[in-house]
C-alpha cells in the first residue's frame, strides 16, 4: 500500500466567544428495524425515496466519493469473514474507529489496511471515525479521562495530524472524510465551548491542510447544535460534514430540527437514529448503530 509523506501544517490557538442556545433532551425512543431484519408494526417509507439523486457534494475544491443509503457502525471493526456474511443486511457503508485517545475499543487487531482494501472490494463504503480528546465539560463519564487540557487550539492540531498520520496507514487516501467524535458536552457553559471549538477548528485546518476532508460527530442537541449556531454567526474553520446522533424511530437527514435545510448540503449529512441495538445477518449478529448516510466515504491511496 502506497503512503505519503505528511507535512505538518502551522498550529495556531485561537480564542473565540460562543452564543447562549436553546437546548433540549434528546429523544431515546425505540429504533426502527431496517428492511432485512423483523419488520415493524407500522412500516414507514424509506426516506432514501426522498433524496435527489442528483445532490453532489463539492466544499472547498474537494471531489470525495459519496455514499447513499444505509450504513453501521459498531464499537469493535468486524473480521473480513464478518463483513462478508453481512453482505446479506440491507447496510452497504461501516463507521470504523480508527484512532483517538479516547475511542472506547481502543485496540482494534482487526482494523488493517489490509481489512480496508478487502471490505472496499466486497463494496462496503468506510466512515473513519476518530474519538480524540473531548471536551472540557463532556458529560460521558467514561471520558472524563480524555478531557482536552489548556491550550486546545495546539492540542486539536496535534491530533489533527495524527489521524491524518494513521488514516493514511491504513491506505486511506486523500479527500476521504475523516470524522471526528465529540460526545455530549455542556455546550452552553461559554469557556467550556470556547475550548471545543477552538479544539475542532484547529484539528479541521490540521484535516485539510493534508487533503482530506474534515467531518464531525456529535449529538443533535450538543455538538452539532453547538456547530451550528457557530455556523450562523460566520466562523470559519467548522466541519465540511455533519453526522448527528439523533435516536428516533425514523431516519431523516434534511429534516433535523437544530440544523438549517441548506446547512452541510446536499450530500453532506449522516444520521445515527439508533444505537446499541442487536441485528442477525447470515447468522452472525452483532451490537450496532444504524444510520442513514448521504456523505463522504473513504477512498483508498
Amino acid at each position: 500500500m502506497r503512503h505519503r509523506k505528511l507535512i505538518t501544517g502551522l498550529v495556531l490557538s485561537l480564542s473565540l466567544a460562543t452564543l447562549a442556545l436553546d437546548t433540549s433532551t434528546p429523544p431515546n425512543g425505540p429504533a426502527r428495524v431496517p428492511s432485512g431484519a423483523a419488520a415493524p408494526a407500522d412500516p414507514e417509507p424509506d426516506p432514501l425515496l426522498d433524496l435527489d439523486p442528483d445532490l453532489d457534494f463539492d466544499p472547498e475544491g474537494a471531489a470525495p466519493t459519496v455514499f447513499r443509503g444505509r450504513g453501521f457502525d459498531t464499537c469493535m471493526t468486524p473480521s473480513v469473514g464478518a463483513m462478508r456474511r453481512w453482505l446479506a443486511s440491507p447496510y452497504r457503508a461501516v463507521g470504523v474507529y480508527f484512532g483517538g485517545r479516547g475511542r472506547a475499543c481502543p485496540k482494534q487487531p482487526q482494523l488493517t489496511s489490509d481489512w480496508v482494501e478487502e471490505v472496499d472490494e466486497m463494496g462496503w463504503k468506510v466512515l473513519p471515525l476518530y474519538v480524540g480528546s473531548q471536551s472540557p465539560c463532556v458529560r460521558a463519564r467514561n471520558k472524563q479521562h480524555v478531557r482536552m487540557g489548556g491550550d486546545p487550539g495546539r492540542q486539536g492540531a496535534r491530533e489533527g495530524y495524527d489521524a491524518v498520520r494513521r488514516a493514511d496507514a491504513l491506505g486511506i487516501g486523500q479527500d476521504s472524510p475523516l470524522y471526528l467524535d465529540m460526545e455530549a458536552y455542556a455546550y452552553r457553559k461559554k469557556k467550556c465551548a470556547q475550548a471545543t471549538l477552538t479544539f475542532v477548528r484547529a484539528w479541521n485546518r490540521e484535516v485539510r491542510s493534508q487533503g482530506y476532508v474534515p467531518g464531525f460527530y456529535s449529538s443533535a442537541d450538543s455538538g452539532v447544535r453547538h456547530m451550528e449556531s457557530a455556523r450562523r454567526a460566520g466562523v470559519a474553520d467548522l466541519p465540511s460534514i455533519m453526522w448527528f446522533a439523533r435516536w428516533n424511530r425514523r431516519p431523516d437527514l434534511y429534516g433535523e430540527r437544530v440544523l438549517a435545510r441548506n446547512a452541510w448540503h446536499p450530500a453532506r449529512r449522516i444520521h445515527q437514529y439508533a444505537g446499541n441495538v442487536k441485528e442477525r445477518y447470515g447468522g452472525l449478529t452483532m451490537r450496532i448503530d444504524r444510520n442513514l448516510v448521504h456523505a463522504p466515504v473513504a477512498q483508498l491511496g
